[in-house]
């Protein structure tokens, strides 16, 4: 593609790309900071915007570090490591409010202080993409490129836990090892406080030279390791035969057990501070009634029981509900209930949406909750906190609570889950 001779960077996208003009026509560049003027190469033309990456800064920012890690800009995992962390929080910040504004019609009555933690070696959950490269003789284990049909060619990440993080390199020499390098299709990670589980997805039985190596590196490096011959229910733990998973919230005296492939936040240390400013939001009472949506295992639900006078938790998957409940008896709590409905669908007549609630929690995916908003808050709930992963999402979301149910959008802010990417997660207050 051509190059790009000159371009000023004026702003920076909510993927965390600078944004230039270049003979009237938007374009986006990967690697460039607000300020800066680059030399870059187009990478794919639009009708609107074209794409680019830098090639060469002609002026830097001030505000632009050097990134930890010797892979940013070839892999598609981090976005934003050439920025401070201060200033990644401002920019994400900055997301929010135009997404308030722009789609939601609406603006908190205050900030929130971002939330934020341990830049580093956070990522305790995710998926590994392998890969056989026949004419490199090796096999790539890592995070997809920029280009997302590739495999990133990794040493080492220093956002993902260092047990995993620091082993990219020996797991791809485990894989290229195997008799089934070409069948191994990815490898994903999940670690407790005292276990870090690998779980490879494997397209062809293993044999018993094949499970004999990966038990063997298990061993040796102090990890579990389970096998995924099929779906989801087809996971099998190799070695060793028991792999209890679990992570504690010590300030609410918890331990919540969870399966290798089910879905927990991925940031422990921002997870606990989540739980406690979420709550600080919601000031569940002795008196109070409270649901929660979108529960999963229960992360904030067991919290609220432990001053709420009832909880209630609704999951769209029926093996979390489970798993929920069995938290809450391991926990010794009993003033909460579990729900399987999904909350895609009209629940109105669930006997939950009909209950009597004076406080609403919302975690909802990346798609947020409007079918659910198309019922609830019932009133007599005047507060809401919503959780959310998505800005665009939550500001539609925020809308229909300030147009339709009549709430204030009390309070806003970000939470930096992820660390160094462009991933906005944020947490709203509304009240009535």
């Amino acid at each position: 593609m051509t190059q790009i001779p000159e371009a000023d960077i004026f702003d920076l996208s909510h993927d965390g790309r600078g944004v230039a003009r270049v003979d009237g026509k938007t374009v986006f560049v990967a690697g460039a900071l607000p300020g800066e003027r680059v030399r870059a190469r187009r990478t794919q033309r639009h009708r609107h915007f074209d794409e680019a990456k830098v090639e060469e800064i002609l002026l830097r920012s001030p505000d632009r570090v050097e990134p930890r890690c010797p892979h940013f800009g070839n892999c598609g995992g981090c976005s934003l490591q050439h920025l401070p962390a201060g200033k990644q929080l401002e920019a994400k910040q900055r997301v929010l409010a135009e997404n308030f504004e722009r789609i939601g019609k609406v603006s908190p009555q205050r900030w929130l202080e971002p939330l934020s933690g341990e830049p580093w070696g956070y990522r305790r959950k995710g998926r590994l993409s392998v890969k056989w490269v026949a004419k490199k003789d090796k096999a790539l284990v890592g995070f997809r490129e920029d280009n997302p049909r590739f495999v990133a060619d990794l040493g080492e990440c220093h956002t993902v836990l260092p047990e995993v993080g620091l082993r990219l390199a020996d797991l791809g020499a485990l894989v290229g090892s195997l008799e089934a390098k070409r069948d191994i299709a990815q490898i994903e990670f999940a670690a407790g406080d005292d276990t870090v589980a690998l779980t490879f997805r494997h397209l062809q039985p293993l044999s018993d030279g094949d499970r004999a190596a990966l038990a063997a590196f298990a061993q040796s490096h102090g990890l579990a390791i389970l096998l995924q011959p099929g779906g989801p229910d087809s996971v099998v733990a190799l070695w060793p035969q028991e792999i209890p998973l679990s992570f504690r919230i010590p300030e609410y005296d918890l331990d919540i057990a969870f399966r290798p492939l089910d879905f927990i936040q991925v940031n422990a240390g921002m997870n606990r501070r989540m739980i406690a400013h979420a709550l600080a939001l919601l000031e569940p009472g002795a008196g109070d009634s409270v649901l929660d949506l979108f529960c999963g295992l229960g992360n904030f639900t067991l919290p609220i029981a432990r001053s709420a006078g009832r909880v209630t938790g609704v999951e769209g998957e029926a093996a979390l509900v489970a798993r929920s409940r069995a938290n809450a008896e391991r926990n010794g709590i009993g003033n909460v209930e579990f729900h399987a409905a999904d909350l895609a669908a009209d629940q109105r007549e669930a006997s939950w949406a009909r209950a009597h609630h004076h406080k609403l929690l919302l975690d909802p995916p990346r798609s947020g909750a409007a079918a659910v908003l198309d019922y609830l808050p019932r009133k007599g709930c005047d507060r809401v906190v919503y959780v959310s992963c998505h800005p665009g999402s939550l500001a539609r979301d925020a809308g229909t609570l300030v147009e339709r149910h009549g709430f204030r959008l009390v309070a806003a802010g970000v939470m930096d889950m992820f660390p160094h990417t462009a991933h906005v997660e944020s947490i709203a207050l509304f009240e009535r």
